[in-house]
């Protein structure tokens, strides 16, 4: 859920944090206040269109800052974060974004800084906010099928996932066939170059780490005069006129005189004498090492010519020996299914029918699965209509499947159509434009996919103009019902609605310093009965006013315990 706002500079608002919780919170206030203004600040943090007109005047930037608890492990927002390299740390999430007067934006989630688009992706299965006149989710008919299988999860994702494997298979198939199908002088170009590719690749005869090896071989070549200068160096020191072994050989013949004469210096002759076989020994070595030690010039040659080769091999093949390697079998494998090209098509061709016919009954149990729970759907809907006094609106889903267009998700396209009105025909939802009726559609279907899209914060942006009495009390109830499953925000100029709401949040607007800005103000019990009875009457309260909004919260109370 939305935990936390703070807003900044961004246009009546200078400095404003919010607190959320769960449930319903309600935001009211007058015309003006600022309410949609909070909404559009939450629509920008997850990734509307910014605009430099939101900056407060006379400000350089807007800051807009939102802290999310993800309490669900298994919560969509989890793996859209991993995608992209971001952590969430205890299950919160924090978007921030800052638009500057010039128009530019910056975003960043958990500190982290992100597109645009990215912030837009992470938000998307945060929040989803829906206003009276704004373009959603479940108006946009190529998402209706991507909410059906939502619905029916349990059973549709399984099959859908058993499709998903044929039909890749399918494609992958009909790939390889169709780039065998290329004309034959495509072909012939084809063979030409990957015959030339592999002719290269072979009379080159790589070995596994040559490269390594050759150039560890150059650095010791490239080093031979400051190492043989070094091992002579030491060799002379030792056997050279310096004497440095003669001189431990006395040192050697002083102490055994002395540990003979008194064992105390026994340990130390010892240790003297040792030290003078192994430098003695050291001293061979270096001997053999210095006669051995050969400067060759032409085998530097042929080092550096031979590694220039190899990479002149890597800037066309792969980055490594390992990766030419590969790319030579895998166009030898493709040169020998060229040569017999007719053979390899008529297999794949027997191949390709085998798989489809295993993707045209996976394709049917996926229909038919679909069907199925589009039934459950319509039923459920039309019951959510009733509730809220539609019960003569028909709704229906309406399937057109092509048996044999296969597509990532199906052989499906479905949308959802609609009559509110007996007698009229049935139209697709993009279509229906009553906004009283479009309201108390809209939420039916909300109650209804709250529980399947997965969305932290639902928000509801004056959903319920155009509507009154006892068709407002059902609208009530049923954000109410909504907001058992997901945070709900809703800004209402409904007493009914503002009745049910577990939080009541007071928008108002005032002018201090010559400047006007907005507050939010929570409402105790009081103060929340004085708010009811303004949005009833309008200015003047009354105390028929206050028991009218004592007794709608009264109703309020035990709806809620149904």
């Amino acid at each position: 859920m939305l935990a936390e706002l703070s807003i900044k500079n961004f246009a009546i608002i200078e400095d404003l944090s919010i607190s959320f919780e769960k449930g319903l919170t309600v935001l009211t206030g007058e015309t003006g206040a600022g309410k949609s203004i909070i909404i559009d600040a939450i629509h920008l943090l997850v990734g509307g269109r910014g605009s430099a007109e939101f900056v407060r005047h006379g400000e350089e930037k807007a800051i807009i800052e939102g802290l999310f608890q993800i309490d669900d492990p298994n919560h969509p927002v989890k793996s859209k974060a991993y995608e992209f390299g971001i952590e969430i740390e205890e299950g919160m999430l924090i978007l921030r974004r800052d638009i500057a007067r010039t128009g530019k934006s910056v975003c960043r989630i958990n500190g982290k800084l992100v597109t645009i688009s990215i912030l837009r992706e992470i938000g998307a299965t945060l929040v989803d906010i829906h206003g009276q006149h704004e373009h959603q989710e479940l108006m946009d008919e190529t998402r209706h099928l991507t909410l059906l299988d939502q619905f029916g999860a349990e059973s549709i994702y399984p099959a859908q996932n058993e499709y998903s494997q044929v039909f890749r298979r399918f494609e992958q198939t009909l790939h390889k066939l169709k780039s065998l199908s290329e004309n034959d002088q495509q072909t012939a170009h084809r063979l030409d170059l990957i015959q030339f590719q592999l002719d290269e690749i072979q009379k080159a005869d790589l070995k596994p780490n040559e490269d390594e090896e050759l150039s560890e071989e150059k650095r010791k070549l490239g080093n031979f005069e400051r190492v043989f200068e070094a091992i002579q160096t030491g060799y002379n020191a030792l056997k050279g006129e310096q004497k440095g072994l003669d001189w431990i050989g006395m040192v050697m013949g002083s102490l055994e005189e002395a540990a003979a004469l008194d064992s105390t210096y026994q340990d130390l002759s010892d240790s003297v004498s040792n030290s003078f076989y192994q430098l003695e020994d050291a001293a061979h070595t270096l001997r053999n090492e210095l006669d051995g030690l050969e400067y060759d010039p032409q085998r530097l040659n042929e080092i550096e010519g031979r590694l220039n080769e190899i990479n002149q091999l890597k800037r066309k093949y792969g980055k490594t020996i390992t990766e030419i390697l590969e790319y030579a079998a895998k166009i030898e494998e493709e040169i020998e299914t060229l040569q017999n090209k007719e053979t390899h098509i008529g297999e794949l061709e027997k191949e390709l029918t085998s798989i489809k016919k295993d993707l045209v009954l996976e394709a049917q149990q996926l229909t038919e699965l679909r069907h199925k729970w589009a039934n459950k759907l319509t039923k459920l809907i039309h019951k959510e209509l009733k509730e809220l006094y539609m019960e003569k609106t028909i709704f229906e889903i309406r399937f057109e499947s092509e048996r044999h267009h296969f597509a990532k998700n199906g052989v499906d396209h479905i949308e959802f159509y609609i009559s509110t009105n007996p007698g009229e025909p049935l139209k697709p939802l993009s279509k229906v434009a009553s906004g009283g009726e479009l309201s108390r559609i809209m939420l039916a279907l909300k109650s209804i996919f709250s529980k399947h899209q997965g969305v932290t914060s639902i928000i509801f942006d004056e959903v319920d103009t155009g509507v009154s009495g006892r068709v407002a009390q059902s609208i009530a109830e049923k954000i109410y019902k909504v907001a058992a499953g997901s945070q709900v925000l809703c800004i209402s100029h409904l007493p009914q609605v503002a009745a049910m709401a577990d939080t009541h949040l007071f928008i108002a607007k005032i002018i201090k310093g010559g400047r006007t800005k907005t507050s939010v103000t929570p409402l105790k019990t009081e103060e929340k009965i004085k708010e009811i009875g303004r949005m009833i009457s309008g200015t003047e309260i009354t105390d028929l006013t206050k028991k009218h909004a004592e007794e709608l919260l009264q109703l309020a109370g035990k709806n809620k315990i149904k």
